[in-house]
């Protein structure tokens, strides 16, 4: 199926924690009939329960994540929350986009900014990238930061101030979803993959 897509897809989900970005891209991917991979991304944090390396994100130390960065083989990476990184290998992403995989991945604001800079170098990429950006309100989004029982006042804290800056950049998104139910939000998600398909076909 993925050879005769000569037009795929890379949608890139951003908005604030606890937005729902994991579950959407997730959701994604089990609809068979749209032909979308999960990019696995790389992260400094450590593994939250039940989360899988390899699977979830890939785990690396921040010494081995560096080494990476030196060698420059991430398209993307940025610190977040202070003093985690999160990146995206670049051959896991070109090399599915060059067979014409439709891919998905969750990547945060600033990640997004990396890969626009990078469109210029690959041109594939430039043709593939759709960034949607899930827009939360503040209460409702502490409601869930506080319903996952993982962070504790101070990382909340934290995470409320990051979303603030997040949503600040929410106009450079071509694409908005402005977060309801998870149906409500897939379904909107299904809405803009249908219309860039059909700008791209």
């Amino acid at each position: 199926m993925t050879a005769q897509n000569r037009n795929p897809l890379f949608v890139v989900i951003a908005g604030p924690t606890a937005s729902g970005k994991s579950t959407l891209c997730e959701r994604l991917v089990k609809e068979p009939q749209l032909g979308f991979e999960r990019v696995i991304t790389t992260t400094t944090r450590a593994p939250r329960p039940g989360e899988i390396d390899g699977v979830h994100y890939h785990f690396l130390s921040p010494e081995v994540f560096e080494e990476k960065v030196r060698a420059g083989e991430f398209l993307e990476w940025a610190w977040v929350h202070g003093d985690r990184r999160y990146g995206t290998l670049a051959s896991s992403v070109i090399e599915p986009l060059s067979r014409g995989q439709n891919l998905v991945a969750n990547v945060d604001v600033q990640g997004v900014a990396s890969l626009r800079a990078c469109c210029p170098r690959f041109p594939l990429l430039a043709r593939s990238l759709v960034p949607v950006f899930i827009n939360i309100t503040p209460e409702e989004l502490q409601q869930r930061i506080r319903a996952r029982g993982t962070d504790d006042e101070a990382e909340i804290a934290r995470r409320m101030a990051t979303a603030e800056k997040e949503r600040a950049a929410a106009s450079q998104f071509e694409h908005q979803i402005h977060s309801g139910s998870r149906d409500e939000d897939f379904a909107a998600l299904l809405e803009i993959i249908e219309q860039a398909k059909s700008h791209r076909g």
